[in-house]
């Protein structure tokens, strides 16, 4: 019979089940029977919604519970089974309730759905029963009638239904008979009773349940005979019931019963006490035996217990007893806040994710009711993140909009959930997201360009500048590594001239720089970070170099090639401020560096000539008299304005002379005392047979214009001087500006231009302006002069002789 009944019972549990698994609502129930072992599968959860065994694992896929309540099972995520945790004790959990249903949910993520889960905790008869006392004690008045009825307290079984208390046996006696009737037992009079026959009677009460194997429990029953007492307490009501608040301060008075006997004296003297009832209740409810008060005594918690039903017993002074319930209702109040649990959470999160999507979810829960647990959350920070309600009390936690961790890259995100309590009561919970980088930002320089100043013939190897760029990326994306691009500098690569330090972004010369070569240069540096993919930004560096004084004065006329000298002619009849010849020069350098400065350092007669400071004009001071030495000898020093000062100094020779038959012997001239005898022959020579031909042209011209020009003779023992190719200082320049010259040839030789005399005599040029004219190179003063028109008649003429001598 009892196999039957249990195979009866599991077919039950499977039809249900399979109610419960067709749940329209999303829910599936299981059923699992009470202390079954840790491990042990209650069914397969992935199998019964239809979930693939591959997706359990990346949905993320796990059993919750509400609150802090304990889970029993959970999911094996590598095939779908639902196992069990925990200890599952149903009289623990559910007490007397004819259902014992715990509560689980199924979360899944991505997306995010919820199944909830009924666990059925199925009673196996594992309680056996008891009466709440060891021995009853009853006193009977040997005056009761037959079939007077004596109340005696139900036996215990936590089990339920088949499990529980389901029959009750007395021992065998003369006296009495049992009545049960539901839960109400009482022990039947069966025949009268005779104090002085017998004034005590043991029996045995024993209380069996249903189960397989069946359980049964025991208690003495000790009837003692006494005189007649023919009333029992009677309590005001049959039930009582009170609302009482939670959370009600010790002391409190719950409710107070109250109980009479119609009895007199001992009989009629009635106290107060508890019935069956739980441990726990005893710790929380009091009872005062004299009074019937039932006080507060410990805490009184809705979200633990929301009712309590306590049977309390009235006994009068001879035993004759009597029941009543008490049914305290503990109405809720809003002593619990909102609970804030997270249950999932992306972190880091990248930045530039779109706004809307999920980096969380959030669960709530309130363990008060009704209004109490009515729950609102919100964001406090101005952060781009919001809630948005998903299931049941779930909140996904999504961005608002874009992210930028060079801007932000850490947010604390406080959640707060308030209920609708009065006063309402909230809490809080603080999120950490930190965003994470990824490589959106080139590097930017910190200038839009970059100049710097190098002085020439600076040492290789000597810093310049440095350049320096921000990347607001993290780590490696932020990373700044610098380079030259590549290019020319007249011709060179760049690198040949500079370097850059890829760390530092310092710029260094690779080589020492002439300003007379270049004055300036630029480049391109790239400054790239170190992402995936790089980015890249390029600056511009403009380099200039400064000059130093560096470079001597070159003296461009007179000119000394070799042993050579340059001599020129001064007439006798030159007045004071005659122009008598020009010492040219450049500086390579430039600035006050080329400023120059003429000096005449030294002179055979110093009061005689002067030079102008700045153009270097040779003047007479005084007029030419005849007691100046016919030879004249200068040396000018030309100085630039650097520092320090570089100078140069070049010889001038000069003759005193109105003719050419006065020239003095030639190894007066030269300085050469290399020049051989032959040298001087040859000169004394050349010079008697030109005598006649010079002679006729002096008488012929220099009559005409002798008081207008003053004659020169050049001697250059290097190489005679064409025509094409006359010193700079031959122009002279007259108070309008121009430049006035004439050229006339006679060689003395045919065939040969090696030795002849030159007349010049003046010309006008209007397209040939005298500052350009002298700031020419002597090859532009050549072609200048080639082109010139040849015109005389009316200017002074100026005897130049040139004489080779080889």
């Amino acid at each position: 019979m009892g196999s039957i009944l249990f195979v009866f019972q599991r077919c039950s549990l499977y039809l249900l089940l399979v109610c419960w698994g067709n749940d329209a609502h999303g829910d599936i129930s299981f059923s699992v029977a009470e202390e079954t072992k840790r491990g042990s599968i209650i069914g397969n959860i992935g199998k019964d919604l239809g979930l693939e065994t591959a997706s359990l694992s990346d949905r993320k896929a796990r059993i919750d519970t509400e609150g802090n309540d304990k889970r029993y099972c959970d999911i094996n995520l590598k095939n779908g089974d639902l196992i069990v945790t925990d200890r599952i004790d149903r009289e623990g959990l559910c007490g007397k309730k004819a259902s014992c249903v715990l509560k689980h949910e199924l979360v899944l993520e991505n997306p995010l759905v919820l199944h909830r889960i009924n666990l059925h905790v199925q009673d196996i008869n594992d309680n056996s029963p008891q009466f709440n006392e060891d021995v009853i004690n009853i006193e009977i008045q040997e005056s009761a009638d037959r079939g007077a009825r004596f109340l005696i307290e139900e036996a215990h079984d936590p089990d339920v239904g088949m499990n529980s208390v389901q029959r009750y046996s007395l021992s065998q006696n003369n006296h009495f008979v049992l009545s049960v009737k539901g839960s109400i037992i009482e022990l039947v009079l069966d025949k009268e009773l005779d104090r002085e026959a017998q004034n005590e009677i043991d029996l045995i009460l024993t209380a069996a349940d249903g189960g397989s194997p069946q359980r049964s429990g025991a208690v003495s029953v000790h009837v003692t005979v006494l005189d007649a007492n023919d009333n029992a307490p009677v309590f005001s009501q049959a039930v009582y019931e009170v609302s009482l608040s939670e959370n009600s301060p010790v002391g409190t008075v719950v409710v107070t019963v109250s109980a009479k006997d119609a009895d007199e004296g001992v009989n009629g003297d009635v106290s107060y006490d508890f019935g069956h009832v739980a441990e726990d209740v005893k710790k929380i409810f009091s009872i005062d035996r004299k009074t019937g008060e039932m006080r507060v005594i410990g805490p009184v918690d809705y979200e633990s217990t929301s009712s309590f039903e306590i049977r309390v017993k009235a006994k009068d002074g001879l035993g004759l007893s009597s029941h009543t319930n008490v049914i305290i209702s503990v109405t809720d109040v809003n002593d619990n806040a909102p609970v804030v649990n997270l249950k999932s959470l992306t972190n880091p999160i990248a930045e530039g994710i779109p706004p809307g999507t999920e980096v969380g979810i959030i669960h709530v829960q309130d363990r008060d009711s009704d209004r109490n647990r009515q729950v609102r959350c919100s964001i406090l920070q101005n952060a781009p993140f919001k809630l948005v309600p998903s299931i049941k009390n779930y909140y996904s936690l999504v961005t608002t909009g874009h992210l930028d961790r060079e801007l932000v890259s850490d947010y604390n995100i406080t959640i707060t959930a308030t209920d609708e309590g009065s006063p309402p009561l909230s809490s809080s919970k603080t999120v950490q997201l930190s965003v994470a980088d990824i490589n959106d930002n080139p590097p930017v320089f910190l200038e839009q360009s970059y100049s710097t100043y190098v002085t020439e013939n600076n040492k290789p190897g000597s810093t310049l500048c440095s350049v320096s760029a921000r990347d607001p990326d993290w780590r490696q994306n932020g990373t700044v590594i610098y380079s030259l691009l590549p290019g020319e500098v007249n011709g060179a690569p760049v690198s040949s001239y500079l370097s850059v330090n890829r760390d530092t972004g310092v710029i260094h010369a690779v080589r020492s720089f002439d300003y007379e070569q270049f004055r300036s240069l630029k480049v391109h540096v790239m400054a790239r970070d170190n992402g995936s993919p790089p980015l890249s930004s390029n600056v511009t560096i403009s380099v200039f170099i400064t000059d130093v004084n560096d470079n001597s004065p070159q003296i461009l006329y007179p000119a000394r090639e070799g042993n050579s000298f340059m001599t020129e002619l001064v007439p006798k009849a030159a007045q004071g401020g005659s122009l008598v010849s020009k010492v040219i020069a450049v500086d390579a350098d430039s600035g006050q560096n080329a400023w120059l400065s003429y000096h005449i350092v030294k002179s055979t007669d110093p009061g005689l000539f002067t030079i102008d400071v700045h153009s270097g004009e040779i003047r007479t001071q005084r007029d030419v008299s005849e007691s100046d030495s016919m030879k004249q000898n200068l040396i000018v020093a030309v100085k630039d304005n650097g520092q320090p000062s570089l100078s140069t100094t070049c010889s001038m020779y000069l003759l005193i002379s109105d003719n050419l038959a006065e020239i003095p012997e030639m190894k007066d001239v030269s300085y050469d005392e290399k020049n051989s005898k032959l040298t001087s022959y040859l000169i004394i020579a050349l010079v008697s047979v030109s005598t006649f031909f010079l002679t006729f042209i002096i008488v012929a011209v220099g009559v005409k214009f002798c008081h207008r020009r003053k004659p020169r003779m050049l001697f250059d023992r290097a190489g005679a001087i064409p025509s094409g190719y006359p010193p700079p200082h031959y122009a002279d320049v007259d108070g309008t500006g121009t430049l006035r010259r004439i050229n006339y040839d006679t060689y003395l030789t045919t065939g040969s231009r090696t030795s002849d005399f030159k007349f010049v005599s003046s010309y006008s040029d209007n397209t040939l302006p005298a500052d350009q004219t002298l700031n020419k190179s002597p090859t532009q003063f050549a072609e200048a002069f080639d082109e010139s028109e040849v015109r005389g008649g009316e200017t002074s003429i100026l005897a130049q002789t040139q004489i080779l001598t080889r």
